[in-house]
């Protein structure tokens, strides 16, 4: 295979030779004998002439090549204490049989299906069930806000809906099935069925004519086969998470997608058929849709669907208790996540009741993933950490340390070098490519490699004003960062994260890494806030450890000084507070941008996607003690 440097040439120098090289790694009805259509920039297409079927690469091929009972999916909820597995040729059954239920209520290739489902085995026949009748999914996290679920509607106008009558959320049950009532009578758009999977912590009311229960709708469900899709076909639309108004559908079409997620299991999870393969992820989010459902099954791995919390389900052992009973080789999670097991268990206690002897990577992406945090995890797991980045709009890593060519040496706080496909700069606001070590706003070059959304769902123009307008020629990530001599990225932190202190671009993300040095900090989140002279100033937000015995006082003061000694007095660094925990998106982003509202007086409104509201209130409670937002004139 040869070296990283070799492989990523290659790729750069006969992008046509890799991809259709790449593109052996799945079946196809009609291979591909073109891999890039660059007839008509910037809207690229990826293997147009091939056919094939997402769902029967994913499931049937393994059965077909004697797989059919290995273990496909492992479901572990120990928040409900349930737990059970499913072989291969189980789910081909049943994704076969689900498939042949949406047929008989009229759904056809094309057709769009909304998935509103918790973290179940049922979740990922329906997603499957849908890639196999050629029908497009979107799933909606279960339990998003019924205002935010009818705008998905009305923009994905999907002829059924797929939903659960109930998720679990640590200490309660959310009703889904009122929250799905409210977002039809909401939406201009009606859909004609509505199968509802009944769990046993609460039974749902349905709506006669309209909404079927999920076992009866497939008793008499014939098996379907296969359905052949082009490879440009649409295998699902996904909202982008945070929005509001008219929603933003990330489109990904079936055979750009199943090339680049094959391709990456083996390549940068050294990862193949019969490993365990856990990303502790939700399948709202695309990491669950590529890391949860469709990579590993692609690659023949067993899959782990795990309904619970880094913390509290029951306790910060569980992660451990996963790995261990399942023989884990590889987990991804979010950054977060580690944040918040070492936050309730820093000595890692917890661990030494498991044998996690099986696990040999853990990867982490979604978020920054600060040194700390890096440096704790290999340090009680004794694997490597591997940090790397990419975006719903990508759909796998744009930035990773490829593991399965070559493991590279790991630069902290750096999502490591480029996957094949991906060329990535760093611009300044006038387009120009930045020196090594220069902050800049990060963008890839066009075309993208496969996988990478190629419209948003129904408005090309807007596909066109939001990612590519700002530098022709590029897909702006939104991320601002560096790159190092090496060409190793760093992504500091999004482009409206970047804040600008008296002529001074100031990174939020490096000042970050600076607080969580110390050591009574657990999690930390910077913004910047208004200011008359300086243009605007850094106000940073910690979390303390709770065996933290100093005062607040002292704490807030170590804070300053560390950032003052280590970035410089250029910081401005002066205020500090305490809040007992950061607002995020279920998926782990920390909601900087909206802190940032409170803190200047605007006008904010509550994301669709926040974990826990209440914290918000803390958030403003903790500013005012800093002053802000200051009295208006």
């Amino acid at each position: 295979m040869g070296t990283y440097q070799d492989v990523y040439e290659g790729a750069q120098s006969d992008a046509t030779g890799f991809w259709l090289e790449a593109a052996n790694g799945i079946d196809w009805v009609t291979p591909p004998q073109t891999a890039l259509d660059d007839s008509n920039p910037p809207f690229y297409r990826w293997f147009a002439d091939g056919t094939l079927n997402t769902c029967f690469n994913a499931v049937d091929r393994h059965v077909d090549a004697g797989g059919g009972d290995q273990v496909a999916i492992i479901y572990d909820s120990p928040i409900t204490g349930n737990a059970s597995k499913m072989t291969y040729g189980a789910l081909q059954t049943a994704t076969a049989r689900f498939a042949g239920m949406l047929q008989s209520l009229g759904v056809e290739k094309g057709d769009r299906v909304i998935i509103y489902m918790p973290m179940i085995i049922e979740s990922i026949i329906a997603m499957l069930g849908c890639a196999r009748l050629g029908a497009v999914h979107s799933v909606v996290f279960g339990g998003f806000a019924a205002a935010e679920l009818a705008t998905r509607i009305d923009d994905a106008k999907p002829k059924a809906i797929i939903s659960a009558s109930c998720g679990h959320e640590p200490g309660r049950i959310v009703a889904y099935k009122p929250l799905l009532d409210e977002a039809i009578e909401n939406a201009a758009h009606k859909p004609d069925h509505c199968v509802i999977y009944q769990r046993e912590a609460l039974a749902a009311d349905l709506v006669a004519g309209r909404d079927l229960e999920w076992h009866a709708a497939h008793e008499n469900a014939p098996e379907l086969p296969p359905v052949t899709v082009k490879a440009t076909d649409p295998l699902y639309v996904l909202y982008t998470s945070g929005t509001t108004g008219q929603p933003k559908g990330v489109v990904r079409d079936n055979g750009g997608h199943a090339v680049a997620l094959a391709w990456s299991m083996p390549n940068i999870y050294a990862t193949g058929p019969g490993d365990v393969y856990w990303a502790a992820s939700d399948i709202g989010w695309v990491v669950g849709h590529s890391y949860i459902v469709y990579a590993p099954l692609l690659a023949g791995c067993t899959t782990v669907l795990f309904e619970g919390k880094p913390v509290g389900t029951p306790d910060a052992g569980v992660f451990w208790r996963i790995i261990s009973e399942h023989k884990v080789k590889v987990l991804f999670t979010a950054p977060t996540a580690f944040r918040a097991i070492k936050r309730a268990d820093p000595d890692a206690d917890f661990l030494e009741n498991y044998d996690t002897s099986s696990l040999e990577y853990l990867f982490l992406a979604g978020e920054r993933a600060d040194p700390d945090t890096i440096i704790w995890a290999q340090d009680k797991l004794n694997v490597p950490v591997i940090d790397h980045w990419w975006q719903t709009e990508t759909g796998w890593p744009m930035c990773a340390n490829p593991v399965g060519i070559e493991q590279l040496p790991i630069k902290l706080g750096s999502p490591s070098v480029p996957m094949p496909g991906y060329e990535i700069d760093i611009l300044g606001e006038d387009g120009s490519v930045k020196a090594p070590d220069e902050l800049g706003s990060i963008a890839v070059r066009l075309p993208m490699p496969p996988a990478c959304l190629p419209t948003v769902w129904g408005a090309d123009a807007a596909f066109v004003e939001k990612y590519l307008t700002t530098f022709p020629g590029y897909y702006e990530t939104g991320d601002a960062g560096y790159k190092d001599a090496d060409g190793y990225l760093y992504i500091m932190a999004r482009t409206d994260d970047v804040i600008n202190v008296a002529g001074h671009r100031l990174s939020t993300g490096q000042l970050e890494e600076v607080l969580a040095e110390h050591p009574d900090v657990a999690e930390c989140a910077v913004i910047g806030v208004a200011d008359q002279l300086k243009g605007q100033l850094p106000l940073g937000l910690i979390c303390l450890y709770p065996k933290s015995t100093k005062p607040v006082e002292q704490v807030c003061a170590e804070a300053i000084d560390l950032v003052k000694t280590r970035v410089g007095r250029v910081s401005a660094f002066n205020l500090v507070a305490t809040i007992d925990r950061l607002p995020k998106t279920r998926s782990g982003k920390v909601l900087r941008a909206t802190m940032a509202k409170i803190a200047d007086g605007e006008a904010w409104s509550m994301p669709a996607t926040i974990d826990d509201p209440v914290i918000l209130e803390e958030v403003a409670t903790a500013l005012k003690t800093l002053g802000y937002p200051k009295p208006t004139d």
